[in-house]
């Protein structure tokens, strides 16, 4: 008896799991789960050329709009969404990363990581979490070239400049082992003279850029990217 109630009580506890894993309702809670969405439906309605070169991330890919028209000699497919750290690039990657088997994929993420909830998060993290990425990348496109674009600075975000710059220096000496790969510091391009964070270059919430903080990505982005 009692190892048929046993039994039984996994049953249903597989029953529930199956339900909440199956049930598109939860699946809607799921974080960036409208934005990945949203992707797929562009994707069904025209697929993405071949060959284009995948610029993949946070909020700073998002709202790079018009981020084909700063590349027009490039086929660029942008798959950044906002507010993303890498753990979420990650567990998304087979949906927004593998299928389009791009000419080249570019990556900015990792600030989020370090702005989150968990203070604990620093430079070290974000690079063992950035070689996750990597590694399931080379898993599955092993001849794709991947260019990181580092961390940017903003007003908003002062106080982790030192995190940010850690961060930075140990994917930089991490890319530099790899073959194919390329590091793309944009960061040192966004301060004035004086050694203070650019203001100009962003929005009202002094987090996100406007067209002249994009304009000064472009050219420090141009020269990676591979024709």
């Amino acid at each position: 008896m009692k190892n048929e109630f046993c039994s039984g009580s996994y049953k249903i506890i597989f029953l529930i799991a199956a339900w909440c894993c199956f049930n598109p309702a939860l699946a809607q809670t799921e974080p960036f789960y409208s934005d990945i969405q949203s992707f797929k439906k562009q994707d069904s309605a025209h697929f993405p050329a071949k060959n284009a070169i995948l610029f993949v991330g946070s909020s700073s890919f998002t709202k790079w709009t018009d981020v084909q028209n700063y590349f027009p000699q490039y086929t660029i497919i942008n798959r950044g969404f906002g507010g993303s750290s890498l753990p979420d690039v990650i567990h998304f990657a087979n949906d927004i990363i593998i299928p389009y088997r791009p000419k080249q994929i570019v990556i900015y993420c990792g600030e989020n990581d370090l702005a989150g909830v968990d203070t604990a998060v620093n430079g070290k993290v974000v690079l063992g979490r950035f070689q996750q990425l990597f590694m399931l990348i080379r898993k599955q496109l092993p001849k794709v070239p991947i260019a990181f674009v580092s961390m940017k600075p903003s007003p908003s975000r002062q106080h982790l400049l030192p995190k940010m710059i850690e961060g930075n220096s140990l994917i930089k000496k991490y890319l530099a082992k790899q073959k194919n790969t390329a590091y793309i510091d944009v960061y040192h391009k966004m301060f004035k003279p004086d050694g203070t964070v650019m203001n100009d270059i962003f929005r009202e919430d002094k987090l996100h850029m406007n067209a002249k903080g994009y304009a000064i990505w472009q050219k420090v982005i141009a020269p990676f990217l591979l024709k």
